[in-house]
């Protein structure tokens, strides 16, 4: 009997305990798989892109940049790679690099592919993400995160280890999918021999391949760029819009699924709302609804899909209802393009969308609810036309629509830009405001990173690279204020905790926090052992030196700690051990000498400082924006500290902050005085 061996990992990786780096309402790590009961070639034949193979290999032979539109789901991220292998692009010792925008869809996909060609993950196809690489000499196919790969530019600028890159991902226009788009124009004018093969779920292909066009000419044949589109069928979809503006798009969103239902003929409902509580309270009210629908009659199964649920709740929304059930899916804007839900007959668009905003004046990001652009509604609309003709309901006027953005900013235009500086001063584009981009940053943005990585040492005067600070800054794969506190911690003696301390903070759910009962009473008071008033970066530096002394899962257990995010945190700590010694960082302890090490944080998120306002609230030190201690943090029970440090901002309800350190305001003046400076209250 021949059955297939098979192979174990080589070793365990546990990245996924590390700080995610989804966004819960714009996107999901499920993926989900139509065809799992077949065999895997059977599986890959049945793909939309198995179709298009030879198109896509001719393609490639003769132009330059190749823009693939596909829906998700249709095979581009696993397959295209297999197609280019086969077609002998890794011949000559070469590579195809993937980039994806987030860890899970890198690791997941190169998982996925490498059980395709029965190989294991780590040889002939393999992944690279922050703090863990998979990948051995023999790698011809790597998937990786974006910023591996501008990590990767750093060393090695024309990419010559490389014959195809594939940017995958592209309609989420990430910061850095913009930066490595511009960056790849430069190599492409100078590197012939490289393939770019740019995958976008949107039909915004024009612009893709209009900006990786290098051909200067009138003469079209001579063009480097091409458009493929590999498509499913698309009927046509009828839009209704409101006459009158709605006073509140949740309940609307609610009974305008409720007509349908008691009007139209069957077929499943997707709706649109902003947010979590809103697709909740709208689920709620649905099922409410579809307890009174009477005997005979269709039945209603409302679903909610966000990215933070559980992959087997996520799992329903895929699933075909029972023949006398209609669907009803209450999404946020994930299933705009980050899923491709099934049997999907009726659109409803509540018109809005969440999006992360940075504001430049008191350097903190928010969740904002604005208006969708057009390009959104359409994509939004096209949902609603892949089994059968459908219809989509607007809850907005024919008017508000023609007023909409063309399409929602990307993030380059709504971000901090200072690691994004950093890194394109990294590589020799000195002259940031003259990058090409494909979408143009405001230049308030541009000004307020500059100014930070002037404040933290990291450019000079003349807006240039300082060495070795700047550098070495750029080398670490850190937030630039982290890593400035990191380098800084070998001069103030006490590089050992500082590691430990960064190190915690790449992992998510270091303490277990039950829910109710006796068992939260009793992690209360085991967590209260490590808790200090300076704060919750002492305290997560407390928690790791007593796992370090004990290591044991019964231990964490006792101490409602998690096991698996201690030991990642052991694993990141290693590793930045050895990047601190590469970049001649000494590894000294302090000691237990406290104040110290709250100074060398201070010496790096001096800009995230904030001070306790006469009304109770603290303020933003610049901007004066209201902030309020996280429920999670050790110092929300204490009395409130004067001035402190936070490393995160949470938009809920509040604006929360986290990861808190408290700190004397002279140490802000002594650490950083071109930032700051002391001024007196006038009496009033």
């Amino acid at each position: 009997m021949n059955t297939k061996p098979v192979f174990s990992k080589s070793r365990n990786s546990m990245w996924q305990e590390d700080k995610s780096d989804i966004e819960a309402h714009s996107s999901t790590q499920f993926v989900y798989n139509a065809h799992h009961s077949l065999a895997l070639d059977m599986q890959r034949k049945r793909l939309p892109t198995f179709k298009y193979k030879s198109h896509i290999i001719y393609l490639l032979e003769k132009y330059q940049t190749l823009v693939l539109i596909g829906e998700t789901g249709c095979g581009k991220s696993t397959q295209l790679p297999q197609y280019l292998l086969e077609a002998g692009w890794c011949a000559d010792g070469k590579m195809i690099g993937i980039t994806e925008p987030r860890r899970v869809a890198a690791t997941s996909l190169a998982n996925r592919v490498a059980d395709e060609r029965s190989c294991i993950l780590g040889t002939e196809v393999g992944y690279s993400i922050r703090f863990d690489n998979y990948t051995d000499e023999t790698t011809k196919i790597k998937y990786m995160t974006e910023g591996i790969l501008l990590r990767e530019l750093m060393s090695d600028p024309l990419l010559t280890s490389y014959s195809v890159i594939v940017i995958d991902e592209v309609h989420e226009r990430t910061l850095l999918t913009d930066i490595i788009m511009g960056l790849l124009k430069k190599i492409i004018r100078k590197r012939k021999s490289l393939r770019i093969v740019v995958c976008s779920a949107t039909v915004d292909a024009e612009q893709l391949r209009d900006f990786f066009n290098i051909n200067a000419t009138k003469d079209s044949t001579k063009d480097t760029a091409v458009i493929l589109s590999v498509e499913g069928r698309l009927y046509p979809v009828d839009i209704f819009f409101v006459k009158e503006p709605v006073a509140n798009y949740v309940t609307s969103v609610v009974e305008t699924a409720l007509k349908i239902h008691e009007n139209e003929e069957p077929g499943d409902i997707l709706t649109f709302l902003t947010g979590l509580d809103e697709v909740d309270q709208a689920v709620s009210l649905l099922s409410e609804h579809a307890k009174l629908v009477k005997e005979g009659k269709l039945k209603l199964l409302p679903l909610a899909m966000y990215g933070s649920l559980p992959n087997s709740e996520q799992l329903k929304v895929f699933w075909r209802a029972a023949k006398d059930t209609r669907k009803v899916i209450v999404a946020t804007n994930i299933a705009e393009t980050s899923i491709t839900i099934p049997n999907i007959v009726y659109v409803i668009d509540c018109g809005f969308v969440k999006i992360p905003w940075y504001e430049a004046e008191t350097q903190t990001n928010s969740l904002v609810i604005v208006p969708v652009s057009k390009a959104s509604a359409d994509q939004r609309a096209g949902r609603a036309g892949r089994v059968r003709t459908g219809r989509t309901y607007r809850l907005y006027t024919e008017e508000v629509y023609s007023e909409l953005f063309d399409a929602t900013p990307p993030e380059m235009q709504r971000s901090d830009l200072a690691p994004a500086i950093l890194q394109l001063k990294a590589l020799g584009i000195d002259n940031v405001l003259r990058f090409n981009f494909p979408s143009a940053p405001p230049s308030k943005n541009l000004l307020t990173g500059l100014e930070l990585l002037y404040a933290l040492g990291a450019i000079d005067s003349n807006g240039e690279l300082t060495t070795p600070l700047g550098m070495t800054m750029a080398e670490m794969p850190l937030e630039p204020v982290l890593a400035k506190s990191l380098i800084v911690s070998g001069e103030m003696g006490c590089s050992e905790e500082l590691s430990t301390i960064l190190a915690m903070l790449q992992v998510q759910n270091v303490f277990i926090r039950p829910v109710g009962g006796q068992a939260a009473i009793k992690a209360r008071v085991a967590h209260r052992n490590f808790e200090v008033e300076e704060g919750d970066l002492l305290t997560l530096l407390n928690v790791y030196t007593a796992y370090d002394k004990n290591k044991t899962p019964s231990w964490c257990q006792k101490q409602f700690l998690n096991h698996k995010a201690l030991r990642r945190a052991t694993e990141i700590r290693t590793q930045m051990h050895s990047m601190m010694k590469r970049l001649d960082i000494q590894l000294v302890s302090c000691n237990g000498n406290v104040q110290q090490i709250l100074k060398c944080i201070t010496a790096g998120l001096f800009p995230k400082a904030a001070y306790l306002h006469y009304t109770g609230v603290y303020k933003t030190i610049r901007g004066n924006r209201d902030l309020y201690i996280h429920p999670n943090s050790c110092l929300y029970t204490l009395q409130q500290p004067q001035w402190l440090l936070f490393c995160e901002v949470l938009q809920t309800n509040k604006t929360y902050v986290k990861d808190i350190t408290v700190i004397q305001p002279e140490w802000l003046l002594e650490l950083a005085p071109h930032f700051y400076e002391k001024t007196s209250l006038d009496p009033i």
